[in-house]
């Protein structure tokens, strides 16, 4: 990095053959055209890859510049572009004096490629006395009959007025160009026109427009993107010009082209907050979501469409069912992305028809598999959320979606039961339907789990005798004839042949990282449908694969639905109520005695055991207590976990809603009392709009305190230049703004600043030279690209010449590190969701936990604040004070990446705290980089 400053290069190719500088020269000297262009080929490539070639110079201007031929003359140009044309001091060198006649000839030559070549490589020069006596000829082009070199005139003549100094050289440009965009009818010509006008000339720029206003809706797509970057420039630096500015985007809105409506779109939001304007934004966005098939160009409307969700939530409602249209496109990207749009904007008024649209869509997705079933659930998902936050639509939709707990797809089916489950106990008058329907589809479920949690159900919520008698017989059938091991041995002997059933769970070995960074092999325990006999029932086969788990959930069931048979003895004899204990006491004993086949291979653990134990005993002695503590107890157990559910998601969503804080000298401006003279509806109300933000706090403003404290120092006080920088860290990338200020008493030249960088960063663009008076400063700006979450170093140095010193000097300027907490945010998932994730991802970091702290809820809330994540398990499992603590943590990158923190406490007899702190991610960076960030936070500060 100390070495000569590189010189800025428009073109690079690679070139590995070598070749001699006397071949060369003699193939230039060559009278053949073709060997010719092959040696200037060689030139160029050798040239580009750091060869010096002055020798070369002379040969070329003799034998290759008087060449006719079009493709020669273009190499010539291009080598002409990338050779040196000044010396170490600076000036021109002599002999560039003998292209300029040249370059004056092709600026007059017959043929319109040579002459549009010839403009191309003129608006790359940076020499003001190789351009100055061009300029006669350059200015002729814009007379040009084809608009090929027309086109190009007007690029070479706005690189030469944006030169230092071009003013002098083009004094009358602006005046030129506003003619020639009256005359001129390419669009491309007029598109390079209105760009320099907008550059060299704003109010002239503005004035063209405001005279042209009707005839903008004409003008082509390229033009119109002009007009619409005019018109956000001068509506920032000038607002009074906003309501007559504003009037040509609204013209712009009837425009059929996507890219047009988008920018227009983009161009209102940013520009105004008036409820117009922004239903206007919002119409487009639609727009272009139904009429584009590209699956980026939706995500990328989604993603406008999202960010106006919050500050403009009542407009947005309105467009709900077109934004819901999107759902159906075939991407499960776009689909859950709509989705998370419609929950939020979803509101008395729309409930219904979206919850129409969901529903159509779950019918669609009755026969499908795969992505089909991942579908499947995210509609699952959402409906479930719209029944919560409006209990009267559950009717309409909670038997449609009791035909899936059948479903092949397990994920898919537990959501249903879960909802069903939530719904079966916020809604009281459902409860009856809804276990009817358990019953009449019983038979269907193939899943373990789900299994489970509708028996649970059924046990919970049957409260009719009726009910409870058809539940009972109803499960005795598909438990099948008892006991189980005749059964099983009489089907044996019958298909002596048949293979063993198979096991119900499925381990899935997967290499893991220790602590120590070594490998080792890591089991997980998979759920599986089981694929036995058909004549089977489903529930049989699942207990006879070895489901334990299971097997007690059943004995629960069998348990509760007795006992409320037993609290309702009056209505029955006694004899019947025997009769029902003693069968399910015996279904019980048979399931404790499961673990006696021979086909099984593993043995009952010990919590199933015990459970089922307990049930036999409880059947044997149903006492007052202990009957209140089976049906009321666990039942109020679960209606607060629920209540703390919402209570929880209606704590969030008040502190999703922002803050305000308005001074209370803050100027008001009534609606009522303002003028209306000459001003639109929009112009007033983006007046009243804009004041009512600011009296209220909600105007957005960048604040001078934030920014103050994104600025790190690069360099010393000490040093000749003084260096610091404003880091501002957008989405997917990094802007440095670095301020560079010459201390010393002497002009420095050549003030380069060169940056490096270390992990997934990528510096965009080299800034280029500056040259600074004594005590003069200059602000640097730099962008660097981030392709993953993963901390990062950006470290370079500041090089310069000085008049007393010969060589460079260097100063070496402070690391920045990028945080990987600017890239997380808290996000929410389910515990099904956290499950597999946490099977599925390779990537461990195990954390020791070393700190200074001795209370575990304070040492948890100091993680969840340092690592700027959610903790997923709710408030009510962390109370107590037992000594032992275990949660889990969950965030979502930018890149759309998932971490995953199990937190595993205990409270040590020296009253210090142990256990260890896992993270889990599907890449390596945020895996390390969160790990690195626990190590160094696990000290609170002081």
């Amino acid at each position: 990095m100390a070495g000569t400053v590189e010189r800025s290069c428009t073109m690079l190719v690679h070139f590995d053959k070598a070749a001699s500088q006397n071949e060369v020269k003699d193939a230039l000297e060559n009278g053949d055209e073709k060997i010719k262009a092959e040696a200037m080929k060689k030139v160029v490539l050798m040239l580009l890859n750091g060869e010096q070639m002055q020798a070369l110079f002379i040969p070329i201007v003799r034998y290759v510049l008087p060449s006719e031929d079009h493709y020669v003359q273009k190499l010539l140009l291009l080598y002409l572009e990338i050779i040196e044309k000044k010396d170490s001091q600076g000036k021109l060198l002599p002999e560039m004096i003998l292209i300029c006649q040249n370059l004056r000839n092709n600026l007059q030559h017959p043929n319109e490629y040579v002459r549009g070549c010839t403009l191309k490589f003129l608006a790359r020069m940076t020499e003001l006395e190789i351009l100055e006596p061009l300029v006669p000829s350059v200015m002729a082009n814009l007379e040009h009959r084809h608009s090929y070199v027309r086109r190009n005139a007007v690029l070479a003549l706005d690189a030469m007025f944006k030169l230092e100094g071009g003013e002098n050289l083009l004094p009358d440009a602006p005046e030129m160009i506003e003619q020639f965009l009256s005359s001129e009818t390419d669009a491309g010509a007029r598109r390079n026109a209105l760009l320099m006008l907008m550059n060299a000339d704003e109010e002239r720029a503005v004035h063209f427009l405001l005279e042209n206003t009707d005839n903008i809706g004409n003008w082509g797509e390229i033009m119109q993107m002009v007009v619409l970057e005019l018109v956000r420039r001068v509506c920032r630096q000038k607002p009074s010009q906003k309501g007559k500015l504003m009037r040509i985007i609204i013209l712009l809105l009837n425009s059929s082209n996507a890219s047009v409506l988008y920018e227009c779109a983009n161009t209102l939001v940013a520009l105004s907050s008036a409820p117009t304007a922004i239903r206007a934004a919002a119409n487009c966005y639609c727009q272009l979501l139904a009429s584009q098939s590209d699956n980026n160009v939706k995500l990328i409307v989604l993603d406008r469409l999202d960010n106006l969700k919050e500050p403009h939530k009542d407009i947005m409602q309105e467009v709900i069912m077109d934004i819901l249209r999107t759902v159906s496109a075939p991407n499960l990207d776009i689909q859950k992305k709509t989705l998370d749009i419609t929950l939020d904007l979803v509101n008395v008024r729309n409930i219904d028809d979206v919850v129409s649209v969901l529903k159509k869509e779950v019918m669609k997705t009755q026969d499908g598999e795969g992505k089909a079933a991942e579908y499947r659930q995210l509609l699952v998902h959402a409906i479930h959320h719209c029944a919560l936050k409006f209990p009267d639509i559950a009717s309409n939709v909670i038997h449609l979606l009791m035909d899936f707990l059948g479903d092949t797809s397990t994920a898919s089916a537990l959501d249903v039961a879960f909802f069903v489950r939530e719904i079966a106990e916020t809604n009281k008058k459902l409860r009856a339907s809804i276990v009817d329907q358990l019953l009449n589809s019983f038979y269907q479920i193939r899943s373990s789990r789900v299994c489970a949690c509708v028996l649970w159900i059924i046990g919970e919520y049957c409260n009719s005798l009726k009910q409870i008698e058809s539940a009972l017989d109803t499960i005795k059938t598909s438990v099948g004839l008892l006991p189980f091991y005749q059964a099983t041995q009489t089907e044996s002997s019958e298909k002596d042949n048949d293979e063993p059933t198979s096991p119900f769970y499925a381990v899935n070995s997967r290499p893991a990282i220790l602590a120590d960074g070594t490998y080792a092999t890591q089991s997980a325990v998979v759920e599986t449908i089981s694929e036995s006999d058909s004549s089977i029932p489903h529930l049989r086969s699942l207990l006879l694969a070895g489901d334990f788990f299971l097997g007690s959930v059943l004995a629960t069931c069998f348990t509760k639905l007795c006992l409320k048979m037993i609290q309702s003895g009056a209505s029955l004899p006694a004899s019947q109520i025997n009769r029902s204990v003693a069968e399910a006491m015996l279904y019980i004993v048979s399931l404790v005695r499961i673990n006696e086949l021979p086909e099984l291979k593993r043995s009952t653990d010990e919590d199933s055991f015990d459970r089922m134990l307990l049930c036999i005993k409880v059947l044997a002695n149903p006492e007052e207590k202990i009957r209140k503590l089976w049906l009321s107890d666990c039942r109020h157990s679960f209606t607060k976990m629920i209540e703390e559910k919402i209570a929880q998601e209606a704590n969030e969503l008040q502190e999703k809603e922002k803050e305000s804080f308005a001074q209370p000298d803050d100027l008001i401006d009534f609606r009522h009392l303002k003028t209306r003279r000459g001003m639109t509806q929009l112009e007033v109300e983006d007046e009243v709009a804009n004041d009512l933000g600011r009296a209220t706090g909600f105007a957005d403003s960048s604040s001078g305190e934030q920014k103050l404290d994104r600025i790190l120092q690069l360099t010393g006080f000490s040093d000749p230049v003084y260096a610091e920088a404003c880091v501002t860290v957008h989405q997917y990338d990094i802007v440095l703004d670095v301020t560079i200020l010459n201390r010393t008493n002497e002009t420095l030249q050549n003030i380069s600043l060169e940056l490096a960088t270390m992990g997934d960063l990528k510096l965009v663009e080299r800034p280029q030279s500056y040259t600074l008076a004594a005590g003069a400063q200059k602000c640097v700006r730099a962008n660097i690209k981030v392709s993953s979450t993963e901390t990062g170093v950006i470290f370079g140095n500041i090089t310069f010449d000085t008049s007393s010193s010969v060589d460079k000097t260097v100063v070496v300027l402070n690391d920045v590190h990028i945080d990987i907490m600017d890239y997380i945010s808290p996000a929410s998932c389910h515990d099904v969701a956290f499950r597999t994730m946490w099977a599925e991802f390779e990537w461990e970091n195990k954390v020791a936990v070393n700190t200074e702290m001795t209370d575990i809820h304070q040492f948890l809330d100091h993680l969840v604040s340092s690592t700027n994540m959610k903790c997923l398990t709710p408030p009510s499992a962390l109370k107590g004070d037992c000594g032992y603590l275990a949660a889990n943590m969950y965030a979502r990158s930018v890149f759309g990446e998932d971490a995953l923190v199990n937190v595993s406490l205990e409270k040590l007899n020296d009253g210090n705290i142990g256990g260890f702190i896992r993270i889990r991610s599907k890449t390596q960076g945020i895996a390390l980089s969160l790990g690195d960030k626990i190590t160094l936070r696990q000290k609170p500060l002081k």
